[in-house]
Parts: structure tokens; C-alpha cells; sequence
């Protein structure tokens, strides 16, 4: 069953995704369904305005296209910048993700 992203992971999740290809919007949302194995939601009311801040950032750039179902589609692909944030914000998320291992997988006892 899909859990709800934590919070601030939202931009990490796109820009990794994007870092795999160029795709649009409703393709990334899909793209991030598939390597979580489908246990990540994202809502697609929160998914474009990231687009947008991501793209306003200078950390993505679009450009319009044609979707596989033939509808016009804005394409993202990741920046110079956008890899490099990226690069960062995986190192984060590993440290943050190690730290919360050690501190769920404690056993009892006292400080």
C-alpha cells in the first residue's frame, strides 16, 4: 500500500527521476511509482507546482513535446545545477537514512 512522501524528499525524488531521462510531468509521477516498487504517493496537486519551483530554480528546464499518447507535454531534463543538487541531496538523504537506522534499530537500555 502507497505511503505519502516525507516532507522536503519531493524535489530529491524529481530530480533523481529526471536524472534517468527526459519525461513529462504525469510520466515522472509514474517514473517515481515504479522505483519506489509503488509504495511511495505523490499527489499530482503537489507534483507540478515542484515542477515549477524546480524549473524556476534553474534545476530542471523543460521543453514541449508529444507524450506516447500524442497530447502535447512539457518535457523536463536535469540541469548542470540540477546534478549537482542532486549529488548533494543524495548525500544527505544517506546520512539522514543511516542515522535513523541506528537510532530505530536500537535496542533498550538507558542513556
Amino acid at each position: 500500500m502507497p505511503v505519502p512522501i516525507l516532507p522536503g524528499s519531493l524535489d530529491l525524488l524529481i530530480l533523481k527521476s529526471v536524472s534517468l531521462g527526459s519525461e513529462h510531468g504525469y510520466g515522472i509521477l509514474l517514473r517515481i511509482g515504479h522505483l519506489s516498487g509503488g509504495r511511495l504517493l505523490i499527489e499530482q496537486g503537489a507534483l507540478y507546482p515542484a515542477l515549477y519551483r524546480l524549473e524556476t530554480k534553474g534545476l530542471i528546464a523543460s521543453e514541449w513535446g508529444v507524450s506516447d499518447n500524442n497530447r502535447k507535454a512539457k518535457f523536463y531534463t536535469l540541469t548542470a545545477a540540477g546534478r549537482k543538487r542532486l549529488a548533494k541531496e543524495l548525500g544527505e538523504w544517506e546520512e539522514f537514512a543511516a542515522g535513523m537506522n541506528l537510532a530505530v534499530a536500537a535496542a533498550g537500555g538507558s542513556l
